[in-house]
């Protein structure tokens, strides 16, 4: 189903990106195998790029891929795995920010975390394609994937106990999962005037770091099947 035949019945209007290129960017090559082979001969409108761990190496060469290349991009993807928030999203699962948020940008005091926004330095909540989102997830359950939209947060160090999970989803609300990459890319995307989406599939749940529950494989598995969809409802 292309964007234009799914908007005819979900009532979304074709997102600022399309007919342009798309650039995804991936924080490590195994999510970005995993999106080519979602992508294989569904269409060559995508360019698949590895930026390294973390907002600020993402930012960095997701905006220096845009300014070698102006004009080519009319939209820019931040694709990987995840963690997910217990109640919100479970191993497998895809999710699609409806929001990208910085959660642990900001100033620690005596009364707790102040964020940017409350320090009056800009603001930690970059804003994606809301009717392409919105598209994009109906695509995505329609072709029976588990796929849930809503904020989804950039950190800078992976949550690793119960307590620094439930303070994250007390300080955003509706937190679906957690990840370090893409309020960079959409920082990026918005010093280009590009609008951005940020794609996961949880691999893990948010909370004490247990390696041997990861399931990477798994939501590897589902990044590639979500990239199919990608690609057929983006082109």
């Amino acid at each position: 189903m292309s964007l234009n035949e799914h908007n005819e019945t979900a009532d979304a209007s074709i997102p600022s990106g399309a007919g342009a290129r798309i650039l995804v960017v991936t924080s490590v090559a195994a999510e970005q195998a995993a999106v080519l082979r979602g992508l294989a001969g569904k269409s060559d409108r995508f360019d698949v790029l590895v930026s390294g761990v973390g907002a600020a190496a993402t930012a960095a060469r997701t905006a220096a891929a845009l300014a070698l290349s102006p004009g080519r991009y009319g939209l820019v993807i931040n694709a990987g795995i995840a963690g997910g928030f217990a109640g919100q999203a479970g191993l497998g699962a895809i999710v699609v920010a409806s929001d990208i948020i910085a959660a642990d940008l900001g100033a620690d005091s005596p009364d707790g975390f102040i964020s940017l926004d409350e320090l009056g330095f800009g603001s930690a909540r970059a804003e994606v394609d809301g009717p392409a989102a919105v598209c994009l997830t109906g695509a995505l359950r329609a072709a029976g994937l588990p796929a849930i939209s809503g904020p989804v947060l950039t950190v800078s160090t992976g949550t690793g106990t119960a307590e620094g999970a439930a303070e994250l989803a007390r300080r955003v609300p509706g937190a679906v999962a957690e990840a370090m990459e893409g309020y960079g890319a959409a920082t990026a995307a918005r010093h280009f005037e590009l609008p951005v989406l940020e794609i996961r599939a949880v691999s893990n749940a948010v909370g004490p770091r247990d390696r041997s529950a990861w399931r990477i494989k798994e939501a590897l598995d589902a990044l590639e099947a979500a990239s199919s969809i990608i690609a057929e409802v983006l082109s």
